[in-house]
């Protein structure tokens, strides 16, 4: 999406403030990048297996890559809209820039099936064959939540009734069936949220384009309108749930996501109106 913020704001203390939160929402979306890290490298010992290909990684460390790859997609925005001068945004400058967008395109998409990947482990399932407490010692570990592990002891094997299930998609992971029907149920958001952000910055990019082309058609702005507030509705309902489970992380990060697109929103609104004023649509 380039050019989203080339039309700036109204100089002096308002533009400072906004530079600064700006800068601070970056800042604080990039240290998310590291605390996912950690959560997920937590996590990826539990679903270790001989299968170490590509798309293995990609789901273990989908909420990283995810993350990191849009990241970095911002700081080409502002690179592009408001470090780099126009006239040197040419040639080979240009044309890095753009075969970085690319590449963080292709991360996010590989971000959106790992989380496929990842919420479908937990459509496997089958019912623990032997008592829990028959495990101990043996390097069990039992699935309190998405991404959440504890290992099995001979305390905990004793809360494990009789309905108790093997998650077979994990390496030696137990689960409540509450337990696990509450990790396919954040699995799922997480498909959802991620497909709903592409979303979002398809119709962005199809805005941009058509706008740069003459403007978009007064015919097809209640349809752009009407679709962006869906998804966005959307997104802030992955928010939520992620709240109210306790998944502080996902919300927060999804969050300060919401925040910087607001702006960005802004930005295309205020673009709009200048082309307008100026008689280009």
């Amino acid at each position: 999406m380039v050019d989203l913020l080339r039309h700036g704001w109204p100089p002096g203390t308002a533009a400072r403030l906004y530079r600064l939160l700006k800068y601070l929402v970056y800042v604080l979306l990039s240290l998310n990048i590291w605390f996912f890290l950690q959560e997920e490298l937590v996590s990826a010992t539990h679903a270790a297996t001989a299968e170490t290909d590509f798309f293995t990684w990609v789901q273990l460390f989908s909420a990283t890559l995810d993350t990191a790859a849009w990241v970095l997609l911002l700081l080409l925005f502002e690179l592009e809209t408001a470090v780099i001068p126009d006239e040197r945004l040419v040639g080979k400058t240009k044309w890095t820039i753009h075969g970085i967008r690319l590449l963080c395109g292709l991360a996010i998409v590989s971000a959106f099936f790992g989380y496929f990947g990842e919420w479908t482990v937990f459509w496997q399932a089958s019912l623990l064959p032997q008592p829990a407490c028959e495990l101990v010692d043996q390097g069990w570990t039992v699935l309190v939540d998405f991404d959440n592990f504890t290992p099995l002891d001979s305390q905990l094997c004793q809360t494990m009734g009789p309905d108790t299930v093997l998650v077979t998609g994990l390496e030696r992971v137990i689960a409540t069936p509450a337990a696990l029907d509450s990790a396919y149920q954040l699995g799922l958001v997480d498909v959802i949220n991620s497909g709903a952000w592409i979303l979002v910055v398809i119709l962005l990019e199809i805005e941009v384009r058509l706008q740069l082309w003459g403007g978009v058609p007064r015919r097809f702005q209640p349809l752009f309108n009407t679709l962006k507030v869906i998804l966005y509705l959307t997104l802030a309902a992955a928010a939520v749930y992620w709240g109210f489970e306790g998944e502080f992380l996902d919300f927060w990060d999804a969050a300060l996501w919401l925040f910087a697109f607001v702006f960005i929103e802004l930005n295309v609104f205020e673009w709009q109106r200048e082309l307008a004023s100026q008689g280009k649509q």
